[in-house]
């Protein structure tokens, strides 16, 4: 063996250490007491207070009449203060304060009418003081009995139930009997009463399990934390062994092991876990590594015992993540939670901030002594990091980064890093008859224009901000501009002549005729101010800083795709869209209309267009003619028809041959008919 090992929280929680330190209080005040059970699960502890004048009582009736009783840290049925009251017994309670809040929550329950669910040891004192807090409850020690048990009793798949976990179970039973009945109950409450201690002891032993070649475990047999230490060692190491005192530490065990670890249980005394350890040094002979030279045991010990402020600034690693707290460990008697909240108003959500494992720095809020627990802030150590950041911000010109958090007449609240900045209404870059609220959890870029620290108040400018990158973008446009270029933009406004598009700080205009390919009457058939289009450079002019801009697409050009599908010649299927007196347009294609001259309408004469169409008519018509300059089309529907036969006026017969000439009509190809005087 070279090297041991030991857990950083091996040894006493804070409500063992708590509960033994009340009682040699009571003793060094009282003298003689008694302990309603044991006080805590170790032999040796209970020994050496008994030796102090610490009789241990099993019932109430063997308490003397006015003699001062301590309820254990595992705490006891409700009914079993009455009985001691009742046997003229002076109660101190030292219940450990998390197993204080298991009767509190299920206190609860019973007084709501609600079923309790007790994942525990059945026969363990702290379980049993749970069960006598508890109105209707079933205990299960893991998640098969609990399964087995509800497969068989489904009625209570619907009933309002309240679940709750002995202290000093380990996660993973907890988490395998939470998904049994999240599987089937539908109307569970389930509450995460594993006390921090011992998830964090246990995390670590797992870790320290796996680097090591071979464990040692000190803790009491009757200890349920000591027991889950060592069956999670013996998941991860094969040579493990679980003992209560350096009298039972098989060395032998040890001699071909490399790296061998040490931890104890919650209510194993500093002064057991030495004793192991150094028997373990002096009879293998190891040398102290570097780290056991740098702090001794007890400097462990008392590090891990140190005592915390409020105000105090502390660092500690995440050890668990509940729906309302982040649990904290600083590697002191107290445990650390920071409210989830923290993390969380921003819309954030709380697994994409922190992680288990992460390391955190936080300044401490509220220290409770009789729980043993420090509430932390994170925002608020961030907030006084960032009030330097805010007064350097001011001379330096700075642009911070925030979320409007609120609103008020006088403009807008924006959260920087924690800090509070005011942003009056005539700086939110808003225009005047704008609602604020519209800014509301959106993230802004703003300057600090004022700080006055004494009054807590900050004043910034999200408008500094927004004109600066404004004009940025605009020079760079117009130092890279060119015809052709494309942009992405946003319809700023429209008018009867076309819309107003900002691509990037500059408005270019795309006029009316440039919105569609087809006929369109207002920009508004096509566009809407907010909508944003992609455009095209059609023409610029620097001087006059005015962009005409395009948005039809050139490849949807309908003339070039008319041209590259029809020729003169061809036939097609056109739509009549409009009459006139010279004859009707028609759509040869969408944005291709063409004209089919009055003449050419039918195969015979008519006064007027509508005397054969009707707007709306789809006719099949010829291509006579392409003009490609113009992009004119000629139509004709009567070069499809057959010719009108033609009219022919028979001669006249005169009984008296007068001496004129007669007058003979030549009929043309359209049917038209022409008076001419034959020759003599």
């Amino acid at each position: 063996m070279k090297e041991i090992r030991l857990a950083g929280s091996a040894g006493f929680c804070f409500g063992v250490s708590r509960s033994v330190d009340m009682a040699e209080k009571l003793i060094g005040e009282k003298g003689a007491c008694a302990s309603y059970g044991q006080l805590i699960h170790n032999e040796d502890v209970v020994a050496r207070l008994a030796e102090s004048g610490l009789r241990v009582v099993n019932q109430p009736r063997e308490l003397k009449p006015g003699e001062t009783v301590l309820i254990r840290a595992h705490g006891v049925a409700k009914e079993v203060y009455a009985q001691l009251e009742a046997a003229g017994g002076e109660i101190v309670d030292a219940t450990c304060p998390k197993v204080k809040a298991i009767h509190t929550i299920v206190s609860r329950a019973a007084g709501e009418g609600r079923f309790v669910i007790i994942i525990g040891m059945p026969n363990h004192p702290e379980v049993e003081g749970i069960c006598g807090w508890c109105g209707a409850h079933k205990v299960f020690e893991d998640s098969q009995e609990l399964a087995l048990w509800l497969d068989k009793n489904t009625d209570y798949w619907e009933k309002p139930i309240t679940v709750v976990v002995q202290t000093t179970q380990t996660r993973s039973n907890f988490t395998e009997c939470c998904n049994v009945i999240k599987k089937r109950c539908t109307n569970a409450k389930i509450s995460d009463t594993i006390c921090l201690a011992t998830f964090t002891r246990q995390e670590e032993a797992a870790k320290l399990a796996s680097e090591c070649d071979a464990m040692v475990v000190i803790g009491g047999r009757h200890s349920a934390n000591s027991v889950h230490l060592a069956q999670i060692c013996q998941e991860h190491c094969a040579n493990v062994q679980f003992i209560e005192s350096a009298a039972e530490l098989n060395l032998d065990r040890l001699k071909d092991a490399g790296i061998v670890g040490l931890t104890a249980g919650a209510s194993t005394p500093a002064w057991i876990i030495k004793e192991v350890r150094n028997k373990m040094s002096d009879e293998i002979r190891i040398e102290e590594t570097a780290v056991e030279k740098e702090m001794s045991f007890d400097e462990m010990l008392e590090e891990t015992l140190k005592t915390i402020y409020n105000g105090d600034k502390v660092t500690g690693t995440v050890v668990a993540i509940t729906g309302t707290e982040i649990s904290v460990d600083l590697g002191a008697k107290y445990s650390g939670f920071i409210p989830t909240s923290e993390f969380t108003d921003d819309g954030v959500k709380v697994e994409d901030a922190v992680k288990v494992g992460d390391e955190i720095e936080a300044v401490v809020v509220r220290v409770n002594d009789i729980e043993g627990t420090a509430m932390l802030s994170k925002k608020r150590l961030d907030a006084a990091k960032m009030w330097t950041e805010i007064e350097e911000a001011v001379d330096n010109g700075t642009v911070l980064e925030g979320v409007v958090t609120e609103e008020n007449k006088g403009g807008v609240v924006v959260n920087v890093k924690g800090v509070r900045v005011f942003v009056p209404a005539s700086q939110t870059d808003l225009p005047r008859e704008a609602e604020m609220s519209q800014l509301l959890k959106k993230t802004v870029r703003l300057k600090i224009t004022e700080v006055n620290k004494a009054r807590k108040r900050v004043v910034g400018s999200i408008r500094r901000v927004a004109q600066a990158e404004r004009r940025e973008r605009t020079e760079a446009i117009w130092n890279e501009i060119e015809i052709g270029k494309k942009y992405h933009g946003v319809v700023k406004s429209l008018t009867s002549y076309g819309a107003f598009v900002d691509i990037g700080g500059i408005d270019g205009m795309v006029h009316v005729s440039e919105l569609s390919w087809g006929r369109i009457h207002q920009p508004s058939e096509v566009l809407s101010v907010g909508d944003e289009v992609d455009v095209y450079v059609i023409n610029y002019d620097k001087e006059k800083r005015k962009i005409s801009l395009g948005y039809k697409d050139p490849d949807a050009n309908p003339w070039a795709i008319f041209t590259s599908k029809y020729q003169v010649g061809s036939v097609a299927s056109v739509t009549v869209v409009k009459l006139m007196p010279f004859g009707a347009f028609a759509e040869v294609l969408p944005g291709v209309d063409g004209l089919i001259h009055i003449s050419q309408i039918a195969n015979r004469r008519i006064g007027k267009p509508e005397d054969v169409l009707t707007v709306g008519d789809v006719v099949d018509a010829k291509i006579t003619a392409i003009d490609e300059e113009k992009h004119k089309i000629s139509l004709s529907i009567r070069a499809l028809s057959e010719p009108a036969p033609a009219v022919v006026e028979e001669p006249v017969e005169e009984d008296d041959d007068d001496g004129q000439d007669a007058l003979v009509y030549e009929v043309s190809a359209t049917g038209e008919a022409t008076g001419v005087i034959p020759e003599e």
